[in-house]
Protein backbone atom coordinates (compact mmCIF):
# COMPACT_ATOMS: atom_id res chain seq x y z
CA UNK A 1 0.00 0.00 0.00
CA UNK A 2 1.70 3.31 -0.99
CA UNK A 3 1.29 6.06 1.85
CA UNK A 4 -0.10 9.10 0.93
CA UNK A 5 0.86 12.81 2.95
CA UNK A 6 -1.24 14.74 1.20
CA UNK A 7 -4.28 13.09 2.55
CA UNK A 8 -3.11 13.32 5.95
CA UNK A 9 -5.94 16.13 7.37
CA UNK A 10 -5.80 18.88 10.57
CA UNK A 11 -8.75 20.36 11.64
CA UNK A 12 -7.00 24.13 12.02
CA UNK A 13 -10.23 25.41 12.51
CA UNK A 14 -13.86 26.04 11.80
CA UNK A 15 -17.19 26.80 14.02
CA UNK A 16 -20.49 25.29 15.34
CA UNK A 17 -23.85 26.41 14.39
CA UNK A 18 -27.17 26.60 15.36
CA UNK A 19 -30.36 26.63 13.81
CA UNK A 20 -34.22 26.92 15.15
CA UNK A 21 -35.67 22.25 14.47
CA UNK A 22 -36.70 22.08 10.82
CA UNK A 23 -33.60 24.85 9.44
CA UNK A 24 -33.24 23.57 5.75
CA UNK A 25 -29.44 22.82 5.83
CA UNK A 26 -26.84 23.33 3.15
CA UNK A 27 -26.01 20.03 1.34
CA UNK A 28 -22.56 20.49 0.10
CA UNK A 29 -19.51 21.64 2.01
CA UNK A 30 -19.15 25.52 0.86
CA UNK A 31 -22.63 26.68 0.69
CA UNK A 32 -23.58 29.62 2.76
CA UNK A 33 -25.48 28.80 6.13
CA UNK A 34 -29.63 29.97 5.83
CA UNK A 35 -30.38 32.94 7.35
CA UNK A 36 -31.09 31.24 11.36
CA UNK A 37 -27.84 29.39 11.37
CA UNK A 38 -26.17 31.20 14.26
CA UNK A 39 -22.02 30.63 14.79
CA UNK A 40 -21.74 30.01 18.65
CA UNK A 41 -18.60 31.59 18.39
CA UNK A 42 -15.04 30.56 19.80
CA UNK A 43 -14.28 27.12 20.46
CA UNK A 44 -11.67 26.32 23.39
CA UNK A 45 -8.45 24.78 21.43
CA UNK A 46 -9.93 21.45 22.43
CA UNK A 47 -12.00 21.85 19.36
CA UNK A 48 -15.11 19.56 18.25
CA UNK A 49 -15.03 15.65 19.54
CA UNK A 50 -17.11 13.66 17.56
CA UNK A 51 -18.76 10.18 19.34
CA UNK A 52 -20.15 7.42 17.42
CA UNK A 53 -21.22 4.60 20.09
CA UNK A 54 -22.64 1.29 19.24
CA UNK A 55 -23.59 -1.44 21.74
CA UNK A 56 -24.00 -4.66 20.73
CA UNK A 57 -26.25 -7.95 22.08
CA UNK A 58 -24.00 -11.46 21.91
CA UNK A 59 -26.47 -14.15 20.92
CA UNK A 60 -24.59 -17.45 21.86
CA UNK A 61 -25.81 -20.98 20.57
CA UNK A 62 -26.72 -23.54 23.02
CA UNK A 63 -24.05 -25.51 21.98
CA UNK A 64 -20.54 -24.83 23.51
CA UNK A 65 -21.78 -21.56 24.41
CA UNK A 66 -19.73 -19.82 21.87
CA UNK A 67 -21.08 -16.19 20.08
CA UNK A 68 -23.02 -16.79 16.76
CA UNK A 69 -24.28 -13.13 16.06
CA UNK A 70 -24.12 -9.57 17.92
CA UNK A 71 -26.91 -7.68 17.54
CA UNK A 72 -26.44 -3.31 17.35
CA UNK A 73 -28.97 -2.97 20.41
CA UNK A 74 -28.31 0.66 20.23
CA UNK A 75 -26.25 3.53 18.70
CA UNK A 76 -25.51 7.57 19.49
CA UNK A 77 -23.35 10.16 17.66
CA UNK A 78 -23.09 13.01 19.43
CA UNK A 79 -20.60 16.40 19.24
CA UNK A 80 -18.81 17.26 22.17
CA UNK A 81 -17.57 21.06 22.13
CA UNK A 82 -16.59 23.90 24.74
CA UNK A 83 -18.03 27.48 23.47
CA UNK A 84 -15.46 30.02 25.57
CA UNK A 85 -17.23 33.32 23.71
CA UNK A 86 -20.58 34.24 25.90
CA UNK A 87 -23.41 35.40 24.23
CA UNK A 88 -27.25 34.81 24.34
CA UNK A 89 -26.94 31.54 22.04
CA UNK A 90 -24.64 29.61 24.25
CA UNK A 91 -26.35 30.95 27.57
CA UNK A 92 -29.65 29.60 26.07
CA UNK A 93 -27.97 26.71 24.91
CA UNK A 94 -25.73 25.41 28.39
CA UNK A 95 -29.37 26.60 30.21
CA UNK A 96 -32.03 24.62 28.05
CA UNK A 97 -35.70 25.77 28.36
CA UNK A 98 -33.96 29.14 29.82
CA UNK A 99 -34.17 32.60 27.65
CA UNK A 100 -32.69 36.10 27.93
CA UNK A 101 -34.33 38.76 28.60
CA UNK A 102 -33.11 42.31 27.97
CA UNK A 103 -35.05 45.37 29.04
CA UNK A 104 -33.23 48.93 28.96
CA UNK A 105 -29.53 47.29 28.41
CA UNK A 106 -30.05 45.05 31.30
CA UNK A 107 -30.27 40.93 31.14
CA UNK A 108 -31.54 38.23 33.62
CA UNK A 109 -31.87 35.03 32.25
CA UNK A 110 -34.01 33.06 34.81
CA UNK A 111 -32.26 29.21 34.73
CA UNK A 112 -35.17 26.85 34.58
CA UNK A 113 -34.81 22.72 34.76
CA UNK A 114 -33.49 21.65 31.80
CA UNK A 115 -36.24 20.84 29.45
CA UNK A 116 -36.51 19.32 25.65
CA UNK A 117 -34.89 21.85 23.46
CA UNK A 118 -34.38 19.97 19.91
CA UNK A 119 -32.61 22.05 17.30
CA UNK A 120 -30.81 21.97 13.90
CA UNK A 121 -26.86 21.99 14.09
CA UNK A 122 -23.67 22.04 12.11
CA UNK A 123 -19.96 22.49 12.37
CA UNK A 124 -17.34 23.05 9.45
CA UNK A 125 -14.16 21.74 9.59
CA UNK A 126 -11.56 23.18 7.36
CA UNK A 127 -7.82 22.51 6.56
CA UNK A 128 -6.56 24.77 4.29
CA UNK A 129 -8.47 24.28 0.71
CA UNK A 130 -9.98 20.85 2.58
CA UNK A 131 -13.43 21.82 4.12
CA UNK A 132 -16.19 19.52 5.76
CA UNK A 133 -19.28 20.10 6.92
CA UNK A 134 -21.48 18.19 9.16
CA UNK A 135 -24.45 18.59 9.17
CA UNK A 136 -27.29 17.48 12.14
CA UNK A 137 -31.12 18.05 10.93
CA UNK A 138 -32.19 17.12 14.76
CA UNK A 139 -30.37 17.52 17.63
CA UNK A 140 -30.56 18.57 21.40
CA UNK A 141 -28.30 19.58 23.85
CA UNK A 142 -27.81 16.28 26.07
CA UNK A 143 -24.92 17.09 28.58
CA UNK A 144 -23.18 19.93 29.58
CA UNK A 145 -20.25 20.50 31.66
CA UNK A 146 -19.17 22.47 34.69
CA UNK A 147 -18.52 26.05 34.78
CA UNK A 148 -15.36 27.30 36.15
CA UNK A 149 -15.25 30.91 37.21
CA UNK A 150 -11.05 31.57 37.36
CA UNK A 151 -9.00 34.23 36.66
CA UNK A 152 -6.61 32.95 34.63
CA UNK A 153 -8.66 30.97 31.70
CA UNK A 154 -11.97 31.75 29.91
CA UNK A 155 -15.07 30.77 31.30
CA UNK A 156 -16.23 27.58 29.36
CA UNK A 157 -19.47 25.96 28.73
CA UNK A 158 -19.32 22.51 27.84
CA UNK A 159 -21.90 21.16 25.59
CA UNK A 160 -22.31 17.43 24.25
CA UNK A 161 -25.00 17.70 21.13
CA UNK A 162 -26.81 14.25 20.65
CA UNK A 163 -27.93 13.72 16.83
CA UNK A 164 -31.77 12.05 16.67
CA UNK A 165 -32.44 9.73 13.53
CA UNK A 166 -34.49 11.19 10.97
CA UNK A 167 -37.31 9.30 9.28
CA UNK A 168 -34.66 7.35 7.19
CA UNK A 169 -32.58 6.32 9.96
CA UNK A 170 -30.22 9.08 9.03
CA UNK A 171 -28.53 11.31 12.39
CA UNK A 172 -26.13 13.59 10.28
CA UNK A 173 -24.49 14.24 6.95
CA UNK A 174 -20.71 15.08 5.95
CA UNK A 175 -20.21 16.74 2.80
CA UNK A 176 -17.01 17.53 1.62
CA UNK A 177 -15.02 18.61 -1.67
CA UNK A 178 -11.82 17.05 -0.76
CA UNK A 179 -9.95 14.83 -3.41
CA UNK A 180 -9.25 12.77 -0.92
CA UNK A 181 -12.48 11.62 -0.05
CA UNK A 182 -13.21 10.06 -4.00
CA UNK A 183 -9.79 8.26 -3.53
CA UNK A 184 -8.65 5.14 -3.20
CA UNK A 185 -5.37 4.31 -1.71
CA UNK A 186 -2.66 2.77 -3.84
CA UNK A 187 -1.61 -0.83 -3.38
Amino acid sequence: MALNANAVRVAVTGAAYVGPPATTLPTDAVAVWPAGMVDVGWISDDGIVEGNEAESTEIKGWQGGQTVRKVVSSSEMTFQFTCIETSKTVLELYHKGSKIVTTDGKSVLAIKAPGPDRRTFGFDVIDGDSHVRITIPDGEVTETGEITYKGDEAIGYSLTITAYPGADGTVAYKYSSDPAWASEPEE
